[in-house]
């Protein structure tokens, strides 16, 4: 009989630390997975501004090998930030890109061509509006003359 007792109560306690250990994972579960979607939320983020830096590079490279007067170097340089932009199915709006054709800082007898592309960004996954930003931006500078 007294084994009985011994291998009866070794198996209630085997029982309740599995039991322990489902309520643990539940517990943990949910901040878990907050971790694991922020990241990728975030990775999205990177992706997309990294989408938009190259777009405005693009821009700005488009206008200083473009020949001709500053209104086609700026047609250009429009039409490039779009094709770069549409990786991310995103398209140069009038007042999310501005380009302009002006004495460079430091050099006034030079042109430069700044481009600046500014989209609007909602995330991969709704919710992380807090801590992500809503709009990515950004600025490329090329001497064009």
């Amino acid at each position: 009989m007294l084994g009985t007792g011994a291998s009866s109560a070794r198996r209630d306690r085997g029982a309740r630390d599995r039991g322990a250990a489902a309520v643990e994972f539940a517990l943990i579960l949910p901040v878990l997975m907050l971790i694991v979607v922020g990241i990728i939320n975030y990775g999205d983020m990177l992706s997309v501004r990294q989408s938009v830096s190259q777009a405005a590079s693009e821009g700005a490279r488009a206008a200083a090998v473009t020949t001709g007067s500053d209104t086609e170097r700026m047609t250009t340089a429009r039409k490039a930030v779009d094709d770069a932009l549409a990786a991310q199915q995103q398209e140069c709006t009038a007042s999310g890109c501005t380009v302009t054709i002006a004495p460079c800082a430091g050099e006034a007898t030079k042109q430069c061509a700044t481009v600046k592309v500014e989209i609007a960004y909602d995330g991969l996954i709704p919710g992380f509006g807090l801590v992500l930003p809503d709009t990515l931006t950004y600025t490329a500078v090329a001497r064009v003359s």
